[in-house]
């Protein structure tokens, strides 16, 4: 059975097809609205959500379907201390994929572990979100009109980021891509990304705290919110959550063919004067995002019953339990404590990747 844990699960030909059907389905819906008659989604969703939630609901609608689920973890029996292995275990016998968003990292691959139907990751904490990557990567390419050879800026919150983790991941397996990382140095992004996303791959990077300094050379703008639901210290956040704001007098710093995106909610890291700007495409993303998420149903429930081709971890037992207080594995009952070993030879939890020390 396939499921989406991780945008790298999809080949960059798989990619590829995802966005030519898209594009299909934006220029002839009609095409598309029985596709998945009969079908039903579950949208699982155990953190608050506004565009994740119904774009995943209007897609299978659009699609003939239909849509049950949940909005947060208290209209669930979480609330009642119900473990995700469980709720997931029950409702993929109800329904024929599911769509699942969690506060914490690696509750998708828990979901995937017990669940009798596809599973989408709709985001597990600041870990993964490959369906907002879907809908970048779509964006890009109707404005662009390709995927490589591009100067790729993302800016703010690149530590607790999930959607500028996925979105370098994918980035980085096309030629001539450039990265260039602003951030205060609090929020800079993790080394080991940084290690196995860039730096193995041979990619040139800069590392800049101005965004002034870096907007000129940039072909895409990727601009994040400090994330206050990911900080332990709210002290931490008041400090830095004004680190970035992006305002038409930096819009006129950029080339005339720059595109701005963002993953949204925006708060104020975008002066909404710049929404008139016919480079600012982060609404255009959210369509995208729609499209994105229809073709993907469509190939999921269509391999359902294919073998998974993934690269799978090397899973063991290990001794010592992740030490990351976002992780899954610090709430959830009686999960095995899972390790791999990774290829610079750390052992890292099987959920969220962090490294077991």
């Amino acid at each position: 059975m396939k499921h989406l844990l991780n945008i790298l699960d999809l080949t960059t030909e798989e990619l590829d097809d995802l966005i030519k059907t898209a594009l299909d389905i934006e220029a002839n819906p009609e095409k598309y609205q029985d596709k998945c008659a009969h079908k039903t989604l579950a949208t699982l969703f155990f953190e608050p959500s506004t565009r994740t939630r119904l774009s995943f609901e209007s897609a299978m609608l659009s699609l003939g379907g239909s849509v049950l689920g949940f909005s947060s973890a208290s209209a669930s029996s979480t609330a009642k201390g119900e473990s995700c292995a469980d709720t997931i275990e029950v409702v993929s016998g109800y329904v024929d994929i599911i769509a699942m968003r969690h506060p914490k990292e690696g509750a998708a691959q828990v979901g995937i572990d017990h669940s009798r139907c596809p599973v989408i990751n709709a985001g597990d904490g600041g870990h993964y979100h490959p369906t907002q990557t879907l809908a970048d990567i779509c964006t890009i390419y109707k404005e662009k009109g390709r995927l490589n050879n591009l100067t790729i800026g993302v800016c703010g919150d690149l530590k607790y980021g999930r959607t500028v983790h996925s979105l370098l991941a994918c980035m980085s397996r096309y030629s001539g891509i450039k990265f260039v990382l602003i951030s205060p140095k609090e929020l800079a992004l993790p080394e080991f990304e940084k290690q196995e996303f860039i730096k193995n791959k041979n990619i040139p990077y800069e590392e800049i705290q101005s965004l002034e300094e870096a907007i000129p050379q940039l072909d895409i703008l990727y601009m994040t919110r400090i994330q206050k639901e990911r900080f332990l210290d709210a002290n931490e956040y008041e400090r830095l959550k004004d680190s970035y704001v992006l305002t038409a007098e930096k819009m006129e710093l950029a080339k005339k063919d720059m595109i701005v995106l963002h993953p949204l909610p925006r708060v104020n890291e975008i002066s909404v004067k710049v929404d008139k700007d016919p480079r600012a495409c982060y609404f255009e993303e959210t369509r995208c995002g729609k499209y994105m998420r229809m073709a993907l149903i469509m190939k999921l429930l269509k391999e359902k019953n294919e073998p998974i081709n993934i690269e799978i971890k090397d899973t063991f037992v290990g001794d010592k339990k992740c030490a990351n207080p976002h992780c899954i594995t610090g709430t959830e009952q009686e999960l095995d404590n899972l390790v791999y070993k990774d290829k610079e030879g750390f052992i890292r939890c099987a959920y969220c990747d962090s490294i077991v020390k």
